[in-house]
């Protein structure tokens, strides 16, 4: 697999890195932590080598995971982990820091991310010179090596890189969910910030495997996924049957496309997730695609018929 810069420094990620918010099992169902160890090391052997969590996945049960399925190849991989917004002022990045290095078992984070802007989810808005002061001590002691922001549109973006230097975002960006093109992504490929696409398959949406009638288990948070509400949800039911002759011609699946379709952008990685060894390595497969410009012009059409009836607010969920 083709390993590609991480913003301006000297890390190389893969163009597919592994999502693990589902390892941490809180807000999904039917997640077995053999399974999710196995997938994270099936899309190791696979060629991915990048791999993305956070603090708040589980309270640190997802980073745990993470840690266990790749310490004994911890020289070869690069870990992304992110601190939540209610660990913003500078001693709560620190000790949140720290947690993570304990839950990842390493002594150093490659990529750390601020995972939502100050004042997110009803918490203390602090300055992001406050937060990025913290960023900095850390990389100066060797703890983080890059620092990156998550969920930030291109002001906060613009005003967190007054502070220091920000070498990705990580925004919702998929075939179906593509806000950050008119906002922060432009600025990006100025700036050489790599984008890592987080729900790069619209949370199992553009898989196909959720038929008309689909109804999520208790507790599954993709209920609250705006494109999974009636309205969106029939409009990308049309888009996946144009979709599946592009697939099939190909031979691959509906996934590999959206993900293939995804990293041919410019300047974006994409994250996906699995819940076991098979996901995760055909995941991994989706670089092997390769699309025409026409290819993708079409498949960028057939997008809209979903992307155009959505309305302005960033946020995904409900």
């Amino acid at each position: 697999m083709e390993l590609r810069p991480l913003g301006t420094s000297d890390i190389k990620i893969s163009p597919i890195i592994m999502g693990t918010w589902q390892a941490g099992k809180a807000m999904w169902v039917g997640i077995d932590d053999n399974e999710s160890i196995k997938a994270i090391k099936a899309a190791y052997d696979a060629g991915i080598t990048t791999f993305d969590t956070a603090e708040v996945y589980g309270n640190g049960h997802s980073e745990k995971i993470v840690g266990n399925a790749l310490h004994d190849m911890r020289g070869r991989v690069v870990i992304a982990t992110k601190v939540f917004s209610n660990h913003l002022k500078y001693k709560q990045v620190i000790n949140a820091c720290h947690k993570s290095l304990k839950n990842l078992n390493t002594d150093y984070i490659d990529l750390y991310q601020i995972h939502w802007p100050p004042g997110s989810f009803g918490s203390k808005h602090v300055p992001l010179e406050e937060t990025m002061r913290a960023m900095a001590d850390l990389k100066a002691q060797g703890k983080i090596l890059v620092v990156g922001v998550s969920n930030f549109s291109r002001s906060q973006l613009k005003e967190a890189v007054k502070y220091g230097r920000i070498d990705s975002l990580q925004p919702p960006y998929s075939l179906f969910w593509r806000k950050v093109e008119t906002d922060a992504w432009p600025y990006c490929l100025e700036n050489n910030i790599t984008l890592l696409a987080y729900s790069s398959m619209a949370q199992g949406l553009l898989t196909g495997k959720f038929g008309p009638n689909h109804k999520f288990d208790r507790g599954d948070h993709r209920s609250n996924n705006k494109l999974f509400q009636p309205e969106h949800y029939k409009r990308a039911q049309k888009a996946l049957d144009k979709l599946r002759p592009i697939a099939d011609d190909k031979n691959i699946t509906l996934g590999q496309l959206a993900l293939a379709w995804v990293i041919s952008q410019p300047g974006i990685c994409a994250i996906a997730g699995a819940r076991d060894a098979e996901q995760a390595t055909q995941n991994a497969d989706a670089t092997n695609v390769r699309l025409s410009d026409e290819e993708l012009a079409v498949i960028n059409e057939i997008g809209k018929m979903v992307t155009d009836h959505l309305d302005d607010d960033p946020v995904m969920w409900k």
